[in-house]
Protein backbone atom coordinates (compact mmCIF):
# COMPACT_ATOMS: atom_id res chain seq x y z
CA UNK A 1 0.00 0.00 0.00
CA UNK A 2 1.41 3.52 -0.66
CA UNK A 3 1.71 5.86 1.98
CA UNK A 4 -0.38 8.61 2.89
CA UNK A 5 0.42 11.99 0.78
CA UNK A 6 -0.01 14.56 3.45
CA UNK A 7 0.05 17.47 1.34
CA UNK A 8 -2.85 16.03 -1.15
CA UNK A 9 -5.10 15.58 2.14
CA UNK A 10 -8.29 17.38 1.44
CA UNK A 11 -10.86 19.38 4.17
CA UNK A 12 -14.54 17.87 3.61
CA UNK A 13 -16.89 19.84 4.65
CA UNK A 14 -20.43 19.33 5.19
CA UNK A 15 -22.89 22.43 4.96
CA UNK A 16 -20.33 24.31 3.25
CA UNK A 17 -22.82 26.55 1.08
CA UNK A 18 -23.14 29.49 4.05
CA UNK A 19 -22.72 30.59 7.68
CA UNK A 20 -20.14 29.11 9.72
CA UNK A 21 -19.40 25.87 7.08
CA UNK A 22 -18.71 28.58 4.33
CA UNK A 23 -16.52 30.40 6.78
CA UNK A 24 -14.60 27.64 7.54
CA UNK A 25 -13.98 26.48 4.19
CA UNK A 26 -12.67 29.75 3.74
CA UNK A 27 -10.18 29.56 6.76
CA UNK A 28 -8.99 25.72 5.30
CA UNK A 29 -8.04 27.71 2.10
CA UNK A 30 -6.63 30.01 3.74
CA UNK A 31 -3.83 27.63 5.29
CA UNK A 32 -3.49 26.15 1.84
CA UNK A 33 -5.72 23.02 2.60
CA UNK A 34 -7.49 21.13 -0.72
CA UNK A 35 -11.40 21.46 0.13
CA UNK A 36 -14.12 19.03 -0.93
CA UNK A 37 -17.64 21.24 -0.17
CA UNK A 38 -20.44 19.39 0.22
CA UNK A 39 -24.06 20.95 0.36
CA UNK A 40 -27.70 20.93 -0.78
CA UNK A 41 -27.25 23.84 -2.96
CA UNK A 42 -24.91 23.23 -5.37
CA UNK A 43 -24.94 26.52 -7.14
CA UNK A 44 -23.93 28.50 -3.85
CA UNK A 45 -20.97 25.42 -3.43
CA UNK A 46 -19.90 26.47 -7.11
CA UNK A 47 -19.94 30.48 -6.66
CA UNK A 48 -17.71 29.36 -3.44
CA UNK A 49 -15.23 27.42 -4.79
CA UNK A 50 -14.69 29.49 -7.80
CA UNK A 51 -13.95 32.36 -5.29
CA UNK A 52 -11.65 29.64 -3.46
CA UNK A 53 -10.17 28.08 -6.53
CA UNK A 54 -7.81 30.66 -7.00
CA UNK A 55 -5.70 29.73 -3.71
CA UNK A 56 -6.15 26.15 -3.62
CA UNK A 57 -8.21 22.98 -5.24
CA UNK A 58 -11.70 22.52 -5.01
CA UNK A 59 -14.21 19.82 -5.34
CA UNK A 60 -18.25 20.31 -5.25
CA UNK A 61 -20.24 17.73 -4.41
CA UNK A 62 -23.68 18.45 -3.72
CA UNK A 63 -25.47 15.68 -1.42
CA UNK A 64 -28.71 15.95 0.70
CA UNK A 65 -27.54 14.33 3.95
CA UNK A 66 -32.07 14.59 5.01
CA UNK A 67 -31.79 11.64 2.73
CA UNK A 68 -30.55 8.08 4.22
CA UNK A 69 -28.13 6.86 1.81
CA UNK A 70 -26.25 10.57 1.37
CA UNK A 71 -23.61 9.37 3.65
CA UNK A 72 -22.35 6.21 1.47
CA UNK A 73 -22.94 8.14 -1.76
CA UNK A 74 -20.95 11.28 -0.71
CA UNK A 75 -18.63 8.47 0.93
CA UNK A 76 -18.22 6.55 -2.29
CA UNK A 77 -17.73 9.69 -4.67
CA UNK A 78 -15.26 11.13 -2.82
CA UNK A 79 -13.56 7.57 -2.91
CA UNK A 80 -14.17 7.12 -6.75
CA UNK A 81 -12.66 10.97 -7.45
CA UNK A 82 -9.50 9.36 -5.57
CA UNK A 83 -9.31 11.78 -2.81
CA UNK A 84 -7.66 11.93 0.28
CA UNK A 85 -9.46 13.17 2.98
CA UNK A 86 -7.20 14.56 6.16
CA UNK A 87 -10.19 16.55 7.84
CA UNK A 88 -13.50 15.82 8.44
CA UNK A 89 -15.82 19.12 8.97
CA UNK A 90 -19.30 17.99 10.21
CA UNK A 91 -21.05 21.32 10.07
CA UNK A 92 -24.14 20.38 7.98
CA UNK A 93 -26.97 21.71 10.86
CA UNK A 94 -30.06 23.62 11.18
CA UNK A 95 -33.09 23.94 13.50
CA UNK A 96 -36.84 23.10 13.46
CA UNK A 97 -39.20 25.89 15.07
CA UNK A 98 -41.35 25.86 17.31
CA UNK A 99 -42.63 23.13 20.08
CA UNK A 100 -42.19 19.28 19.54
CA UNK A 101 -45.45 18.52 18.63
CA UNK A 102 -45.77 21.62 16.28
CA UNK A 103 -44.35 19.95 13.43
CA UNK A 104 -44.77 16.20 12.07
CA UNK A 105 -42.71 13.68 12.77
CA UNK A 106 -41.12 13.47 8.99
CA UNK A 107 -39.75 16.84 9.89
CA UNK A 108 -38.30 15.16 12.84
CA UNK A 109 -36.86 12.26 11.29
CA UNK A 110 -35.15 14.35 8.63
CA UNK A 111 -33.78 16.43 11.68
CA UNK A 112 -32.18 13.70 13.26
CA UNK A 113 -30.51 12.15 10.38
CA UNK A 114 -28.85 15.62 9.40
CA UNK A 115 -27.90 16.03 12.99
CA UNK A 116 -27.36 13.10 14.05
CA UNK A 117 -27.03 9.90 11.39
CA UNK A 118 -25.56 11.41 8.96
CA UNK A 119 -22.80 13.02 11.06
CA UNK A 120 -22.33 9.62 12.84
CA UNK A 121 -21.90 7.60 9.82
CA UNK A 122 -20.01 10.27 7.81
CA UNK A 123 -17.67 9.95 11.05
CA UNK A 124 -17.75 5.41 10.83
CA UNK A 125 -16.69 5.46 7.37
CA UNK A 126 -13.98 8.67 6.86
CA UNK A 127 -12.98 7.53 10.49
CA UNK A 128 -10.37 4.79 9.11
CA UNK A 129 -8.73 6.64 6.37
CA UNK A 130 -8.24 9.65 9.09
CA UNK A 131 -6.19 6.95 10.77
CA UNK A 132 -4.18 6.18 8.04
CA UNK A 133 -3.29 9.86 7.60
CA UNK A 134 -1.12 9.88 10.90
CA UNK A 135 -2.53 13.29 11.50
CA UNK A 136 -6.36 12.87 10.81
CA UNK A 137 -8.85 16.23 12.08
CA UNK A 138 -12.50 15.99 12.96
CA UNK A 139 -14.11 19.28 13.85
CA UNK A 140 -17.76 18.61 14.52
CA UNK A 141 -19.87 22.17 14.74
CA UNK A 142 -21.91 21.73 17.65
CA UNK A 143 -23.42 24.73 19.34
CA UNK A 144 -23.67 26.42 23.05
CA UNK A 145 -26.76 25.48 23.46
CA UNK A 146 -25.45 21.85 23.37
CA UNK A 147 -23.76 22.73 27.21
CA UNK A 148 -26.75 24.58 28.35
CA UNK A 149 -29.78 23.18 29.94
CA UNK A 150 -32.81 22.25 27.51
CA UNK A 151 -35.31 25.15 26.09
CA UNK A 152 -38.69 25.27 25.19
CA UNK A 153 -38.77 25.60 21.44
CA UNK A 154 -36.31 23.65 18.82
CA UNK A 155 -37.14 20.95 21.10
CA UNK A 156 -34.19 18.42 19.32
CA UNK A 157 -32.11 21.03 18.84
CA UNK A 158 -29.84 21.15 22.17
CA UNK A 159 -30.06 17.24 22.48
CA UNK A 160 -28.53 16.75 19.13
CA UNK A 161 -25.59 18.96 19.85
CA UNK A 162 -24.89 17.53 23.39
CA UNK A 163 -25.11 14.17 21.37
CA UNK A 164 -22.43 15.69 19.58
CA UNK A 165 -20.80 16.95 22.04
CA UNK A 166 -20.09 14.00 23.67
CA UNK A 167 -19.63 11.63 20.65
CA UNK A 168 -16.49 14.24 19.97
CA UNK A 169 -15.15 13.66 23.20
CA UNK A 170 -15.19 9.70 23.12
CA UNK A 171 -13.74 10.08 19.45
CA UNK A 172 -10.47 12.04 20.77
CA UNK A 173 -10.20 9.49 23.36
CA UNK A 174 -10.39 6.41 20.73
CA UNK A 175 -8.44 8.39 18.40
CA UNK A 176 -5.73 9.91 20.10
CA UNK A 177 -2.94 7.52 19.72
CA UNK A 178 -3.19 7.33 15.97
CA UNK A 179 -2.95 11.03 15.89
CA UNK A 180 -6.44 11.80 15.16
CA UNK A 181 -7.02 15.24 16.67
CA UNK A 182 -10.89 15.44 17.54
CA UNK A 183 -13.04 18.95 18.36
CA UNK A 184 -15.96 19.93 18.93
CA UNK A 185 -16.59 23.59 18.23
CA UNK A 186 -19.75 25.35 20.58
CA UNK A 187 -20.72 28.53 19.57
CA UNK A 188 -23.44 30.98 20.44
CA UNK A 189 -25.20 32.95 18.02
CA UNK A 190 -23.70 33.76 15.20
CA UNK A 191 -23.65 36.14 12.21
CA UNK A 192 -25.51 33.80 9.99
CA UNK A 193 -28.67 32.65 7.76
CA UNK A 194 -29.26 30.17 10.16
CA UNK A 195 -32.02 32.31 12.40
CA UNK A 196 -33.31 33.96 9.05
CA UNK A 197 -34.59 29.78 7.89
CA UNK A 198 -35.48 29.11 11.73
CA UNK A 199 -37.76 32.33 11.37
CA UNK A 200 -36.47 33.79 14.71
CA UNK A 201 -34.30 36.94 13.39
CA UNK A 202 -37.04 39.27 15.41
CA UNK A 203 -36.51 37.83 18.25
CA UNK A 204 -32.72 37.23 18.43
CA UNK A 205 -31.77 40.83 17.03
CA UNK A 206 -33.01 41.94 20.24
CA UNK A 207 -30.04 40.34 22.08
CA UNK A 208 -27.61 42.12 23.53
CA UNK A 209 -24.56 42.77 21.42
CA UNK A 210 -21.59 40.78 23.36
CA UNK A 211 -23.81 37.52 22.93
CA UNK A 212 -23.32 37.96 18.79
CA UNK A 213 -20.30 36.40 17.65
CA UNK A 214 -18.19 37.12 14.10
CA UNK A 215 -18.40 33.57 11.64
CA UNK A 216 -15.12 34.46 10.29
CA UNK A 217 -13.61 34.39 14.09
CA UNK A 218 -15.84 31.62 15.05
CA UNK A 219 -14.32 29.19 11.93
CA UNK A 220 -10.85 30.66 12.75
CA UNK A 221 -10.65 29.23 16.17
CA UNK A 222 -12.52 26.09 15.10
CA UNK A 223 -9.55 25.22 13.07
CA UNK A 224 -7.07 26.37 15.59
CA UNK A 225 -8.57 24.15 18.31
CA UNK A 226 -8.91 21.44 15.89
CA UNK A 227 -5.52 21.70 14.81
CA UNK A 228 -4.46 21.54 18.57
CA UNK A 229 -6.33 18.76 19.64
CA UNK A 230 -8.97 20.86 22.04
CA UNK A 231 -11.46 18.31 22.98
CA UNK A 232 -14.27 21.74 23.45
CA UNK A 233 -13.78 25.47 22.10
CA UNK A 234 -16.27 27.73 22.94
CA UNK A 235 -16.01 31.09 21.06
CA UNK A 236 -16.32 34.44 22.87
CA UNK A 237 -15.30 35.65 26.21
CA UNK A 238 -18.59 36.30 27.00
CA UNK A 239 -19.57 32.59 26.89
CA UNK A 240 -16.75 31.35 28.87
CA UNK A 241 -17.74 32.79 31.39
CA UNK A 242 -21.61 32.12 30.99
CA UNK A 243 -20.26 28.58 30.41
CA UNK A 244 -17.96 28.51 33.97
CA UNK A 245 -21.92 30.02 35.42
CA UNK A 246 -24.12 27.20 34.42
CA UNK A 247 -21.26 24.59 35.37
CA UNK A 248 -21.51 26.28 38.67
CA UNK A 249 -25.31 26.98 39.23
CA UNK A 250 -27.43 24.07 40.59
CA UNK A 251 -29.20 22.04 38.17
CA UNK A 252 -32.58 23.71 39.11
CA UNK A 253 -31.45 26.64 38.86
CA UNK A 254 -30.20 26.18 35.40
CA UNK A 255 -33.26 25.37 34.35
CA UNK A 256 -35.24 27.88 35.90
CA UNK A 257 -32.99 30.46 34.85
CA UNK A 258 -33.58 28.85 30.70
CA UNK A 259 -37.21 28.89 31.45
CA UNK A 260 -36.79 32.64 32.46
CA UNK A 261 -35.55 33.36 28.92
CA UNK A 262 -36.46 30.90 26.25
CA UNK A 263 -38.72 33.41 24.79
CA UNK A 264 -35.93 35.80 23.86
CA UNK A 265 -34.22 33.54 21.69
CA UNK A 266 -36.89 30.34 20.64
CA UNK A 267 -40.39 30.38 19.61
CA UNK A 268 -41.80 27.83 21.31
CA UNK A 269 -45.11 27.76 19.93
Amino acid sequence: MSAIDPSRNHALVTGASSGIGAAIAREYARRGTPLILTARREDRLDALADQLRGSVDCVVIPADLARPDAPLHLFERVRERGLQVGTLVNNAGYGVPGSFLASDWTVHAQFLQVMIGAITELTWRFLPGLRACGAGRILNVASFAGLSPGSRGQTLYAGAKSYLIKFSESLALENAAAGVRVCALCPGFTYSEFHDVTGTRGLVSQLPKWMWLDTDEVARQGVDGADAGRAIVVPGLGYKVLRQVIKHLPDAAARRLMAKNTGRIRDAR
